[in-house]
């Protein structure tokens, strides 16, 4: 039976990878799913494969892009959202002696600011027992010195999931965290990983995963819908890892 009927939801970086396949499955249980991009091609594509989706340019570095989303949220859900995925995000992995100013500002920017300050701005738009998710790193905990900087931003992500739930509780406003290991998807492009050097790092992590396999984008989509739904209505301020066994403790 779908979850979703008639349920309004927003979901952020949602015209490519994890975001556009939890739409794509929202859409499917019936829901109304608004989504942000900031790709003019990525936009265009994601209008023509689920028409359906009601998709905007968002900037989340712009000068004014907070505003611009609740105006749009408020044009597409009038009577509040119920739920909240904040998906948008960026990586780029460097060796310490290439992290400069520039690189982390951009990772703050994207990966920690504009969530928290969405987060804070979407309160008044979600409906009492809503549900907010947030997109974590499998990166976090671990030693890898090239994901020093986009690590500490998914472990502040961490943190200030914990601090929203209490902060959402009274109003039975769920806020949990959903953790991908290595997913097949484009997000390594934006970080300027050539193609070849992304299969050879995804066949070497494929072969530490316990399943034997790096994530799809439905599989972390399907842990998505679970926290976004009703059937998690009781769990708040919890992080669930989609990531095959990789970070198991």
């Amino acid at each position: 039976m779908p979850r979703f009927t008639n349920r309004a939801v927003l979901v952020t970086g949602g015209t490519s990878g994890i975001g556009k396949e939890t739409a794509r499955q929202l859409l499917a249980e019936g829901a109304r799913v608004l989504l942000t991009g900031h790709s003019p091609d990525h936009i265009e594509q994601t209008r023509n494969d689920l028409p359906d989706a009601t998709v905007i340019a968002n900037d989340v570095t712009a000068d004014g892009a907070i505003d611009e989303l609740l105006t749009a949220i408020d044009e597409f859900a009038p009577d509040g959202l119920d739920g909240v995925f904040l998906n948008a995000g960026y990586g780029a992995f460097r060796d310490m002696a290439e992290v400069d100013g520039e690189h982390l500002d951009r990772h703050y920017q994207v990966d920690l600011r504009a969530p928290i300050l969405q987060a804070q701005a979407l309160g008044d738009r979600l409906k009492d027992g809503g549900k907010m998710l947030l997109i974590g790193s499998g990166t976090v905990g671990g030693g890898r010195a090239d994901t020093m900087v986009y690590s500490a931003m998914k472990a502040g992500i961490r943190q200030a999931a914990r601090s929203l739930a209490t902060h959402y509780a009274k109003r039975k406003i769920n806020v949990n965290v959903v953790t991908p290991g290595l997913t097949n998807s484009n997000f390594h492009d934006r970080g300027g990983m050539g193609e070849e050097e992304q299969k050879q790092y995804k066949e070497k992590v494929a072969g530490m995963v316990p399943l034997g396999r790096v994530g799809e984008p439905e599989d972390v989509a399907k842990a998505a819908l679970f926290l976004l739904s009703d059937d998690a209505n009781y769990i708040t301020g919890t992080e669930l890892r989609v990531d095959g066994g990789l970070t198991m403790a």
